[in-house]
């Protein structure tokens, strides 16, 4: 219960400032990070602060998880990768 009280907390925090800031930063450096797919350009506001929050809070409540799952992607990340190479080598030959 207490981890759930603290992520509860941390999401609201998180959320509550990103919202405050979101004109003055946030909204513009999701917009350097992202590629052009998926940028705001101001729009869709509650939805990215709303994931922002999720993923800071899930950060700073059980950091070891959201770890081992960006090494799990990076992994699968370069396993496809790699399969795409080998197969756009197979198909030119």
């Amino acid at each position: 219960m207490t981890v759930f009280l603290l992520w509860i907390i941390a999401f609201v925090l998180i959320g509550y400032f990103a919202n405050k800031r979101w004109e003055s930063g946030v909204s513009q450096g999701l917009d350097k990070m992202l590629p052009d797919v998926l940028k705001t350009h101001g729009e869709n506001r509650y939805l990215w602060i709303g994931a922002l929050a999720i993923l800071g809070a899930t950060t700073l409540v059980r950091p070891v998880d959201i770890l081992l799952v960006v090494i799990l992607l990076a992994i699968i990340g370069l396993v496809v990768m790699k399969l795409a190479n080998w197969a756009s080598n197979k198909v030119t030959h």
